[in-house]
């Protein structure tokens, strides 16, 4: 006779949720014995149960976090983390590591001892994820009986890529098919976003977010969880933000993605950053600068100290701008070094720091170390608080270049911005050589823009002069199968300031916005709406997309 005991815990929950009898239990319990399976596995393989209504189900009951397995890559499995008998003994499959602890995908929630066992074989601390049994079996049969448990598999460390290899279950071909449209259309980030009643997935393509397509049904769990084992996030976790990191191998190219996770209401929105280390690489003749513009970007970059600060929102540019400077210096004689938060181009030649707050790891704390390492150029992505700030200008006042940015929205206000965190105005006069604001704009399309005349009113409000009405030749957008609504790729429009005596005298003296910006002015030095009004009579682009990127400045 089965014991009574067996009735408890998880046999007891299959016995209510398949809606059988204690007798009929009882002999398919005696049948999985006899072929050396879990009862589990028994009803299951006699469809005497649904695995998927168990794993919901026994998700919500255990709360432990659900998994499809169909979302899996399998030669990123660390399948040797663990011996093949302990993984047949206890029915369990090894999802990944990290930091010091290890995914486990199980069918039996209940199965305590298989944790021990894992802690005590691995000495790593196990997370559990909860999985259907059918799909559990078909892999472990597929791994034990075709992979050679010798050597390694890919390290769970490393880098996913697309290779003859993978799993062909539809997800993982979605979500491969989604990351290549991606970089082939051109688009900067992936939005996937969940709602209550459906799921959203945008590309960002040349600034502007278009919507690709709205998966359905249960698709949309199962997409957002393999993004997440791609990117070597935690499964399990679902309750607070997450990053990780993919990289794509193209045939003739690398792409890196930067993931990040963040709960919504309706589930987990996923934004993938699209890091392609050639854009840095496109060369200074086309950022977009005017002629004037690029000698005194130049002639900064060349100087053997100083500060060169790049202002603008996010995803004006201001890291492609820092690093074609950082290219053009990139020689075998100069140390450069950089403080990013993330790092987002790598490039060989530059010693680059990811920042890491939580580990102690600030801006601050990584400028002390680059100063005491012999630099040249010194690179800080983002100037945040006063530390910060004085560390980057002692710096610049003792020999090195260094770059950086802030979100201003112009050059006079990044003066104020630095005054405003505490910065001393001596300090300041004399350690900038160069500021300049920026902002992208959308390029016509060269096959289909087409010629548009604006009402005279219009265009003398928007900034021209009215002598020049007579030969202004503009352009607007028009759509072809090129382009994406008249538009192909995106250019600078830059306000590029060097320092003169009268503008440091002014700084000396307490000048405020206004005043700088009246002495820029005063100086020749275009503002950023000035800017686009140059390109707009180039043909580069249209009005609505001059308005669009910049505000008019009196």
């Amino acid at each position: 006779m089965l014991p009574t005991a067996q009735f408890n815990g998880f046999t007891q929950y299959l016995t209510h949720l398949a809606q059988l009898d204690k007798d009929k239990v009882k002999q398919y319990c005696l049948e999985a014995q006899k072929s050396q399976c879990s009862l589990l596995s028994y009803l299951v393989a006699h469809q005497l149960i649904d695995s998927h209504l168990v794993a919901e189900n026994a998700s919500k009951t255990y709360d432990i976090p659900f998994f499809d397995l169909d979302t899996l890559e399998l030669s990123t499995l660390p399948v040797n983390l663990l011996n093949e008998k302990l993984i047949r003994q206890h029915n369990i499959l090894p999802l990944y590591v990290r930091d010091k602890s290890v995914c486990i995908a199980v069918s039996d929630p209940t199965n305590l001892q298989a944790l021990d066992d894992i802690k005590f074989h691995c000495q790593l601390s196990p997370e559990t994820v909860l999985v259907e049994e059918d799909k559990l079996s078909k892999i472990l049969n597929k791994i034990l009986n075709h992979t050679p448990l010798k050597t390694p598999l890919k390290s769970p460390s490393t880098s996913t890529t697309f290779d003859d290899d993978i799993d062909e279950a539809p997800i993982v071909q979605f979500v491969n098919k989604l990351l290549l449209d991606a970089v082939q259309q051109g688009a900067s980030d992936i939005h996937l976003e969940p709602y209550e009643n459906n799921f959203r997935i945008r590309f960002r393509i040349d600034g502007i977010l278009r919507q690709i397509t709205s998966p359905t049904g249960d698709f949309t769990n199962r997409i957002i969880s393999r993004i997440k084992v791609m990117a070597k996030m935690d499964i399990a976790e679902r309750r607070i933000p997450q990053d990780g990191r993919i990289k794509l191998y193209l045939p003739q190219q690398a792409i890196d993605f930067r993931v990040n996770s963040c709960p919504t209401l309706f589930g987990e929105k996923i934004v993938l950053r699209i890091l392609d280390p050639n854009i840095a690489k496109i060369g200074i003749e086309k950022l977009g600068f005017e002629p004037e513009q690029k000698a005194l970007f130049l002639t900064a970059i060349h100087k053997p100290y100083g500060m060169i600060l790049v202002t603008g929102p996010t995803g004006s540019g201001k890291t492609v701008t820092l690093y074609t400077a950082l290219n053009l210096l990139n020689q075998v004689e100069r140390n450069i070094c950089t403080a990013e938060d993330p790092v987002e181009i790598t490039v060989e030649g530059i010693n680059q720091v990811n920042i890491n707050v939580k580990s102690g790891l600030t801006f601050a704390n990584t400028l002390r170390a680059f100063l005491r390492q012999d630099p040249d150029v010194i690179m800080v992505g983002e100037i945040r608080d006063l530390e910060t700030a004085d560390i980057a200008v002692k710096a610049a006042q003792t020999g090195h270049l260094v770059l950086s940015t802030l979100h201003t929205n112009d050059v006079p206000q990044t003066l104020n911005r630095l005054l405003q965190m505490g910065v001393e105005p001596f300090n300041l006069a004399s350690a900038i050589i160069l500021m300049m604001a920026q902002r992208l704009a959308r390029r016509l399309c060269e096959h289909c823009k087409v010629p548009t005349n604006y009402p005279e009113a219009l265009l003398i409000a928007a900034g021209f002069n009215c002598k020049e009405l007579p030969t202004l030749k503009l352009y607007a957008a028009k759509g072809c199968p090129h382009c994406k609504a008249g538009y192909q790729g995106r250019i600078g429009i830059f306000q590029v300031m060097m320092l003169s005596e009268a503008m440091r005298t002014l700084i000396l003296t307490g000048g405020n916005a206004l005043e700088i910006a009246a002495l820029a002015q005063a100086e020749g030095i275009k503002d950023l709406r000035a800017s686009g009004l140059n390109k707009l009579r180039l043909g580069v682009t249209s009005l609505e997309e001059i308005d669009r990127v910049t505000t008019e400045q009196s």
